[in-house]
Order: C-alpha cells, then sequence, then structure tokens
C-alpha cells in the first residue's frame, strides 16, 4: 500500500484507533500518544502493509505492539486498564437498579483489568472495538485459533470471578459473522 493511500484512511480510523489506546492506557495523554506514535510507524512502514492484510488489522497491531514495548519498558504488564463508560448506568430510571449497574459494571470491570494482558487485548478487540477473530490474530499477529481460545479463556474468568462476587453473568459481545 502507498503512504498516500494510508494517510487518506487513516483520518477515518482515528476515533477507533483512540478507542482501543485509551482502553488499553487508561489515561487520555498516554493515549494520544500511543495513537500518534501508532500513525506515525505505519505511515513510515506503509510500503510493509501487503495486499491482502487489513490496513485496520494492522494498524491495530501497531498500537497493541507500541503500547506492549512501553509496558516492558515501564515494567509495569498489570497496569492495562479498561475504560467503559458509566453513562448507560446513569440514564437508569429506578436509583436502586442504578447503583446495582454500577455494581455489576464495577465488579466486570475489575474483572476484565485482572485478566492476562494476553487474554484482555483478544477480549477488547473482539468484544468491544468489533473486530472479528480473523481481523483480532491478525492485529495481535497469532491465529486464529488462540484468539478464540484466549477470548474463551478471558470469558471463564470473568463469568468466575461474577460468580465469586454474586453478580449475575455479563454476556460479553460476540464477533460479528464474516
Amino acid at each position: 500500500m502507498k503512504r498516500t493511500e494510508l494517510a487518506t484512511m487513516l483520518p477515518d480510523l482515528l476515533p477507533r484507533l483512540r478507542s482501543f489506546a485509551m482502553r488499553l492506557t487508561a489515561n487520555r495523554h498516554d493515549a494520544d500518544e500511543l495513537v500518534q506514535r501508532a500513525c506515525l510507524c505505519a505511515l513510515e512502514r506503509a510500503h510493509q502493509l501487503r495486499a491482502g492484510t487489513s490496513p485496520v488489522s494492522w494498524v491495530f497491531s501497531i498500537i497493541h505492539s507500541i503500547w506492549l514495548n512501553e509496558l516492558r519498558r515501564r515494567n509495569h504488564r498489570d497496569r492495562l486498564l479498561l475504560e467503559w463508560s458509566h453513562a448507560a448506568a446513569e440514564t437508569v430510571a429506578d436509583p436502586r437498579a442504578a447503583s446495582e449497574t454500577r455494581v455489576a459494571v464495577g465488579q466486570i470491570l475489575a474483572a476484565v483489568e485482572r485478566l492476562p494482558a494476553s487474554q484482555r487485548s483478544a477480549l477488547l478487540l473482539v468484544s468491544i472495538d468489533g473486530l472479528s477473530y480473523r481481523q483480532a490474530a491478525a492485529a495481535l499477529d497469532v491465529p486464529v485459533g488462540t484468539i478464540m481460545s484466549r477470548i474463551s479463556r478471558a470469558r471463564k474468568a470473568i463469568r468466575v470471578a461474577l460468580d465469586a462476587s454474586g453478580t449475575a453473568h455479563a454476556r460479553l459481545a460476540r464477533p460479528a459473522a464474516e
């Protein structure tokens, strides 16, 4: 792919890239820097994007790789966090239900934060960012079966955590059929 073609595509991808970066970093400044670094890297290496490879998956993989490298430098793998909007809980008419929803969301977030980084990344890409298993596999540079097993293990770990806390099971989004 030519650099100019990728440069034309990137502005439309920025909201998705920033959203993913925010969930990885849990910090607006770090997310913005991560997206900027990934876009620069993608533009510099546009010639490496092979025909048949999704540019979206490729840029997500760059963000993921840069973030993992940053974590290694910081030596804090446990810092991957998920930022989840509580806006839905605020719109519930029943205050008690809203409170219960906030508690449940908090427990889900805590369970997701405790996942190993590999499971958390796979789950975020598929369940939150809406990538297919194949796209997530390309983004993380692993086989599709690895993505499937990581997501399965992540969902099981979240169910176990929610069972232990007495919270009803959350249905994590499944990828769209390809």
